[in-house]
C-alpha cells in the first residue's frame, strides 16, 4: 500500500506551482497600493493598518512592475489553486484520509501531546502517521488558511463581487477581505517554508512524495505481563 495516494500527490505538486505565482504575482499586486485598511474604504495611508514594504522585482512575477500582467498571472493560477482545493477535499473524505490522519481530538490538542510530539521529532524517533502537532498544522492549512485564500479572493474579484455581495458583507467589507487575504498568504507562506525545510532535511520525503512510497506498518504492541494468579504455581 502507497503511503501517499496518487490524488494526494498530484494535488501536492500542481498546488505547490499555483501557490508559488500566485504569492509571487500578489507581491506585484501588493507594490501597487502598500497600505491596508479594514472595513469597506481605503485610500488614505494614515488610515491603513499596515505599511507594506515594497517588494523587489526578482521577488515578483513578472519581475518588474506591470499590474496588469500580474492581475492576469494571478487569475490564471487562481483557478488550479481553488479547483484543486475542492479536489483534494472529496479525494481525502472519500479514501479516508482526512478521518484517519488528519481529523484531531481533544486530546490532540493538550500541552502534554504537544510536547510528547515535539520532543519525538526532535529524537528523530517519529512514530507512523502524523503526530497530535503535525494533524494540527495540517488541519488548520486546509480547514482554514487554504479556503480562506479562495474566499477572500473571490471576494476582492470585481465579477464575483457583483455575483455575491453577501461574501463581503460576512468578511467585514472590500478592505478588510482584502487584508485577511494578505494575512492568510503570509500564513501559507510560513507553512511553506517550514514544510520545504523540514522535506530538505530528509529527502526520503520528497521521493516518497514522487513514488508514494510505502506505508510501513506499525509495530505491534508488546504483550501484556502476566498477572499474579498466572505466575502462583497451581496446588491440587
Amino acid at each position: 500500500m502507497k503511503q501517499h495516494a496518487l490524488s494526494t500527490r498530484l494535488w501536492h505538486w500542481v498546488n505547490a506551482i499555483a501557490i508559488i505565482v500566485l504569492f509571487m504575482t500578489g507581491l506585484n499586486i501588493s507594490n501597487a497600493h502598500r497600505y491596508l485598511y479594514w472595513g469597506d474604504y481605503g485610500f488614505d495611508p494614515k488610515d491603513a493598518w499596515l505599511n507594506v514594504i515594497r517588494f523587489p522585482g526578482w521577488a515578483t512575477i513578472p519581475q518588474h512592475y506591470n499590474l496588469a500582467l500580474a492581475r492576469d498571472w494571478h487569475t490564471v493560477a487562481a483557478w488550479p489553486f481553488g479547483a484543486g482545493l475542492l479536489f483534494i477535499w472529496i479525494a481525502m473524505l472519500t479514501n479516508g484520509h482526512f478521518r484517519r490522519d488528519l481529523a484531531t481530538t481533544p486530546r490532540d490538542w493538550s500541552l502534554r501531546a504537544v510536547m510528547a510530539s515535539l520532543k519525538a521529532h526532535g529524537g528523530g524517533e517519529a512514530a507512523p502517521g502524523y503526530n497530535p502537532v503535525q494533524r494540527i498544522l495540517y488541519g488548520m492549512v486546509f480547514g482554514v488558511l487554504l479556503p480562506l485564500m479562495v474566499f477572500t479572493g473571490l471576494a476582492i474579484s470585481p465579477g464575483f463581487q457583483a455575483a455575491a455581495p453577501w461574501l463581503l458583507e460576512l468578511l467585514g467589507g472590500r478592505q478588510s477581505a482584502r487584508s485577511l487575504h494578505f494575512v492568510a498568504a503570509w500564513g501559507i507562506f510560513g507553512f511553506f517554508v517550514i514544510h520545504l525545510a523540514l522535506a530538505l532535511a530528509n529527502w526520503r520525503l520528497i521521493l516518497a512524495m514522487v513514488t508514494g512510497g510505502k506505508c510501513h506498518a506499525a509495530e505491534p504492541a508488546p504483550a501484556p505481563p502476566p498477572s499474579p494468579s498466572d505466575e502462583s504455581p497451581s496446588h491440587g
